[in-house]
């Protein structure tokens, strides 16, 4: 098993799959800032059709202007507000009111600790600092929540706030950036999706139907028996056995 999802992972690992997926964007950025904040972006818009995907985060991005984080610090985010009781769609139910809680959310979280990573590595483990920064998030948006970002504590996968961390820690390019240091790959946990999901079934590395917190973490612990210190690099093995670059993800 070990040996095929090495050549899966090996064939899916590599720069021309970059174009095709939704981490093209924070690889568009030089500054650690602006790479973390469109990572997270990205990520959370990261459901359905891959080309509607990357068309709606070309919008979002081209909103933002050169700078993310500039945008965030510093950008108008009046512009951002629903204008004539309109609802400007970003991406299906993702609207720039959505997108207008995050900016908010991440001046928060680069206001209390200077960067997302240091909020992160601030944790004990991967899921607390999910739910430190779902909590700091909502303290930039005078404590409301929002259905966009995943609550551990109510069983969710996360699978998306954990592809991002996926993108940010993995040290092993060329898909994934490696521009967090401080927290390791072997604490990370594998972005479990519809198509991941399937994959593992089907290979027997999981045997809940579930896609949830609990199978996350088993399937993970599958994982780790292959890699240890970098176990949720079989997600680009499962993603590429289910999926090509014109399915949903």
């Amino acid at each position: 098993m070990k040996k095929r999802l090495d050549s899966l992972y090996n064939k899916i690992n590599t720069a021309e799959f970059i174009p095709h997926d939704p981490v093209q964007f924070p690889h568009r950025y030089k500054s650690g800032a602006d790479c973390e904040i469109a990572a997270f972006l990205a990520a959370t818009i990261a459901w359905g059709r891959r080309d509607l995907i990357l068309k709606s985060a070309e919008k979002m991005f081209a909103v933002m202007g050169e700078s993310p984080y500039d945008f965030v610090m510093k950008g108008d985010l009046k512009k951002l507000k629903d204008r004539n009781g309109e609802r400007r769609c970003i991406h299906r139910t993702f609207f720039e009111s959505d997108l207008l809680y995050f900016c908010k959310g991440f001046k928060a979280c680069y206001a209390k600790y200077g960067s997302l990573e240091l909020l992160f590595a601030s944790a004990a483990d991967v899921w607390e600092g999910i739910s430190l920064f779902r909590e700091t998030m909502a303290g930039g948006n005078s404590g409301c929540y929002t259905k966009h970002i995943a609550n551990p504590a109510a069983d969710s996968a996360c699978k998306r706030l954990h592809l991002a961390l996926r993108w940010l820690v993995r040290q092993e390019g060329p898909v994934d950036l490696g521009l967090w240091k401080k927290i390791s790959p072997s604490s990370l946990f594998i972005p479990l999706d519809l198509h991941v999901g399937r994959t593992a079934r089907f290979l027997e590395l999981l045997e809940r139907k579930a896609n949830d917190k609990k199978s996350v973490v088993s399937l993970t612990g599958e994982l780790r028996r292959f890699c240890p210190e970098d176990p949720v690099k079989y997600d680009l093995a499962l993603f590429g056995y289910s999926v090509n670059a014109s399915q949903p993800v």
